[in-house]
């Protein structure tokens, strides 16, 4: 049985080899293997990676480009995009295509690890409903979903977290696709079925 990691796509080496020194050190238990772009990284059969932390502008094939291949190869994985390029619009891009969160890489290291925590503890004990996986969220993803369950408007979700009415869009239209729907009543009723929200 292929064994889990965590698979960091980016072309740039220095950083890179950063990032695999931290997540070797906090995460001992769980490999971290690392590859400078995305055709070597699907051509990787030994682990099955259950984080794949995604750089946008690779060699080649770019990250966001690349993502529904990843998510062909490995389908369980939770793709976090980290990029400098942390623009409203690449952001909600990213989101929307099926990354579970995006990292900026001017963040804290702090807040690496705690979203990378988050979705180690989630993967390790996953309930199912139906059979269908029960979806990752970030942090954020799960708030703005409790308000989109109360009926707030884009707006109004954006005043309550401080967030512009263009960045909570973005998170929604993330939720509807880590849920698998194109509806918010369905995002709401598919997020109560998983006990996401009540």
């Amino acid at each position: 049985m292929a064994q889990e990691a965590i698979l960091i796509i980016d072309d740039h080496a220095l950083f890179r080899s950063g990032i695999v020194s931290m997540l070797s050190t906090a995460f001992d238990e769980i490999p971290v293997l690392d590859s400078p772009s995305l055709h070597e990284a699907l051509a990787i059969v030994a682990v099955v990676p259950t984080i794949v932390l995604l750089d946008i502008q690779l060699p080649g094939i770019g990250g966001l480009e690349g993502m529904g291949l990843l998510q062909q190869r490995w389908p369980a994985a939770r793709i976090v995009v980290v990029s400098g390029l942390d623009l409203h619009d690449t952001v909600s891009t990213a989101l929307a295509q099926g990354a579970c969160a995006f990292l900026s890489k001017t963040d804290r290291p702090e807040r690496m690890m705690t979203v990378l925590r988050e979705m180690l503890a989630r993967s390790s004990a996953v309930p199912r409903v139906g059979g269908a996986l029960c979806p990752t969220l970030t942090p954020r993803q799960a708030e703005v979903l409790t308000l989109v369950g109360r009926g707030l408007s884009n707006k109004m979700i954006g005043r309550n977290l401080g967030l512009s009415e263009h960045t909570v869009r973005g998170h929604v239209q993330g939720l509807l696709s880590v849920l698998g729907v194109t509806r918010r009543a369905e995002a709401v009723f598919k997020a109560q079925q998983f006990g996401l929200i009540r």
